[in-house]
Order: structure tokens, then C-alpha cells, then sequence
């Protein structure tokens, strides 16, 4: 790994737009070889994504807001300073309790800052396209293979 420091100043980071959210890369994986990424996350109240599980761990860290996590049967209650941890493959997705919430995200590898890359220049109507965005990059939806 070469070795440098990353300094993400406030409203810095490439940002992308989700379906569910504003996506900021904080730091990259193009800073870490590949071994970790961290977004900031900000979410407009209501459901997110549809259930899905990943090929990454991720966690996540409330900074503002409440969230509703689920992860495989259970629902997690999520307020400022509360985290969870969600191992790759797991079944799931998030919901702002409160008019937005504000997290980070922080995933193994390079995969998640790619996804979001590529799902922010992708047409939301056209779920053929979606799907298979999604399996190219290792995130399977709830019900589908």
C-alpha cells in the first residue's frame, strides 16, 4: 500500500445521487488499496432501498436522526451515536424514522463507492437495467438470484 494521508474537509468528497439518498464519498477506496470505504450518508424520511444483501460487511454510525435498520429477521431502532454492524450477504435495508437522517457508512472493499458510481448515472425506471447493475456488483435484491 502506498503510503499517504487522506484529509476529506466538511462538504468535501464526490457525491452521488441515489434513489434513497445523497451519497459522499469520504474517503475512497483508491486511498485505502481497495481494503475499505467510508460515505456519508443523508436520507430523506421513508422507506430506502428494497431489501438486499451485499457481497461487502458494511457498518453503519448515526451522526443525525433515527433510522430503522434491518438486518435478517430483526429491526434495529438507530439514533445519533448508535451503530451496527451487517456481515456480507445479509438480507438488508434502512428507513428514516425522522425527517432525515445523517450516517456513515463505512464498507470492506472498493465495491459499494463503484455501485453507488455507477447507479448514480442510471435510469430508476428501467429495472432490467438496475438488476443488473446490481448483480454485476455483487448486490442482490430480496427474491431474486
Amino acid at each position: 500500500m502506498t503510503e499517504s494521508v487522506h484529509l476529506s474537509n466538511a462538504g468535501n468528497g464526490a457525491e452521488y445521487a441515489a434513489p434513497d439518498a445523497t451519497v459522499t464519498v469520504k474517503i475512497g477506496a483508491d486511498h485505502t488499496d481497495g481494503q475499505y470505504e467510508v460515505f456519508e450518508i443523508d436520507a430523506p424520511r421513508g422507506p430506502a432501498a428494497p431489501l438486499h444483501s451485499e457481497s461487502w460487511s458494511k457498518a453503519f454510525y448515526v451522526l443525525q436522526g433515527r433510522i430503522l435498520v434491518q438486518a435478517g429477521d430483526q429491526g434495529y431502532d438507530l439514533g445519533p451515536g448508535s451503530s451496527i454492524s451487517i456481515p456480507a450477504g445479509t438480507l438488508n435495508t434502512f428507513s428514516v424514522l425522522t425527517p432525515s437522517a445523517k450516517f456513515l457508512t463505512i464498507s470492506q472493499t472498493g465495491r459499494m463507492g463503484a455501485f453507488f458510481a455507477e447507479l448514480s448515472g442510471a435510469d430508476p425506471t428501467d429495472y432490467v437495467a438496475l438488476g443488473e447493475l446490481s448483480r454485476r456488483h455483487g448486490v442482490l435484491l430480496a427474491g431474486t438470484t
